[in-house]
C-alpha cells in the first residue's frame, strides 16, 4: 500500500480555528487517504477554544502552530482549501497543479463575540467543528464540485 496521499492545505485569515480543526480532522480521521496542513494569509495564534472543542471529540491540536501560507508556496500540493470569504480573496497564488477550493464556514470567534460564558461562545465553536468535521468526511468528493 504504498499510494501516495493527497496533499491539502486550508487556509483561513489568522489560522488560529477554523483551518486548525480542519487540519486536525484530516489527520486523525482521513490520515490513509490524505496528508494536511493549515496556514493563514496572516498568524493570529492558536485558539484555545478551538483547542478546547477538538478535544472534546478526541483530536489534540494543542501542539499546533499559526504559520503563514507563504511557507508551503514550494509544496507539492494537490489541493487549497479556503475555510473563510477573506482568505478566499487574499489567498497567495500557489502555482503547479493544486486546485484551489473553497469552502466557507462561519467564523466562531465571530458568532461567540456576544456569549456572556465560555459555555456559551462553546456553543458556536462546536457547531463549526462539526461543519467542518462533516466537510473532512465528504471528501474527496467535496473537493472536485465546481
Amino acid at each position: 500500500m504504498s499510494e501516495e496521499l493527497i496533499k491539502i492545505l486550508f487556509l483561513c485569515t489568522g489560522n488560529s480555528c477554523r483551518s486548525q480543526m480542519a487540519e486536525g480532522f484530516v489527520n486523525h480521521l482521513r490520515s490513509d487517504e490524505f496528508r494536511a496542513w493549515s496556514a493563514g494569509v496572516e498568524t493570529h495564534g492558536l485558539n484555545p477554544l478551538a483547542v478546547k472543542v477538538m478535544a472534546e471529540v478526541g483530536i489534540d491540536i494543542s501542539s499546533h502552530t499559526s504559520k503563514l501560507a507563504d511557507q508551503f508556496l514550494d509544496k507539492d500540493l494537490d489541493y487549497v482549501v479556503t475555510v473563510c470569504d477573506h482568505a478566499k480573496e487574499s489567498c497567495p497564488m500557489f502555482l503547479g497543479r493544486a486546485k484551489k477550493v473553497h469552502a466557507g464556514f462561519e467564523d466562531p470567534p465571530a458568532l461567540a463575540a456576544d456569549a456572556k460564558t465560555e459555555e456559551d461562545a462553546l456553543v458556536y465553536y462546536r457547531k463549526v467543528r462539526d461543519e467542518i468535521r462533516a466537510f473532512v468526511e465528504a471528501m474527496p468528493d467535496n473537493l472536485n464540485n465546481d
